[in-house]
């Protein structure tokens, strides 16, 4: 028996450099999808959809490299899927190529006009359709490459406050589709100015870097997010991360820092570096908004600095 594509739920959220692209196969004929998979399946992963809105639910949740989607199909036909995945920004930048037995260039018009970057008719000629998909995955991780550039600080290497505000607002969807809590940790550098004031800017820019990369490095799960939220001030954000869970984090990342032991000799507190951080944790719904989120981990940060800082503070 023929090996068959694997089912869409075991997408990966995330995928490393040394990982083969994943691509979705969007046909409601299995038979069409096995003649896609005999091609790629040596190269690639390769996964499948047999309904528009199940290939709309499977780019949501695990979004795919590229997408070779069929154009007529029952309910919704190819067309209208790729205008809601152009229309969605979670899902806008995946590259789709239409596979379709139409030959009309009225209807290759269309699919272009959708945001379609390439079309291929069928049969498909197995030695073009793997050409063709080579092009388009290096031009996207090529401007994938460009675009990551766009939300990293300069400085710390960690994400910018862009990637954070568009971080949140794709998480926040995220969470409140599935109906889990969202973690926010609002972290503070303790007494940042009179460390630059006492030690200069420039070892005030190389503390600000070793935080960063403590941070970043404590966090295992590739959809967790560490970005500068702005001056001496890091937030992270943590999808599916219950209350204890974000502040046993919050905890482990103030010990990190703690001991790094970086030299404060002008803190009132401490000999040392040290973090305040504030946690809040809401399941998204009806009634918040990202917004309420960052304000209750703002709320428990400045509770945190409060109570005398070089703690954790949950906004409960």
């Amino acid at each position: 028996m023929n090996p068959s594509p694997k089912p869409a739920t075991d997408l990966p959220a995330t995928f490393g450099p040394e990982t083969p692209s994943h691509l979705l196969v969007v046909d409601d004929q299995p038979i069409n999808i096995q003649a896609l998979y005999q091609i790629f399946h040596a190269d690639h992963e390769v996964f499948m959809a047999t309904s528009g809105a199940q290939a709309l639910e499977i780019c949501a949740n695990n979004p795919p490299d590229l997408i070779l989607l069929d154009v007529v199909m029952p309910e919704m036909d190819g067309l209208e899927v790729c205008r809601r995945l152009k229309a969605d920004p979670l899902t806008a930048n995946i590259p789709v190529i239409f596979v379709t037995g139409q030959t009309d260039p009225a209807d290759e018009t269309r699919g272009f006009e959708t945001g379609a970057v390439d079309f291929i008719t069928k049969p498909v000629n197995p030695a073009v359709v793997r050409a063709r998909v080579k092009t388009h995955l290096t031009l996207k991780a090529q401007t994938d490459l460009l675009r990551s550039l766009v939300f990293i600080d300069g400085l710390t290497g960690v994400a910018n406050r862009r990637r954070f505000d568009e971080a949140l607002a794709a998480e926040w969807r995220h969470c409140r589709r599935n109906g889990v809590p969202l973690a926010l940790l609002m972290i503070d550098i303790d007494f940042f100015k009179l460390y630059n004031d006492h030690y200069g800017h420039p070892a005030g820019d190389a503390c600000l870097q070793a935080v960063g990369t403590t941070l970043k490095q404590a966090f295992g799960r590739s959809h967790d997010l560490v970005a500068r939220y702005g001056g001496e001030e890091f937030a992270c954000l943590m999808p599916e991360c219950v209350h204890a869970g974000a502040l046993a984090k919050a905890e482990s990342l103030r010990l990190a820092i703690e001991q790094l032991a970086i030299p404060h000799a002008a803190s009132p507190l401490a000999p040392g570096v040290t973090l305040s951080i504030g946690v809040a944790v809401v399941v998204p719904g009806d009634q918040n908004q990202p917004r309420d989120l960052v304000s209750l981990a703002d709320h428990a940060l400045y509770k945190a600095k409060k109570d005398g800082r070089n703690r954790v503070c949950n906004s409960d």
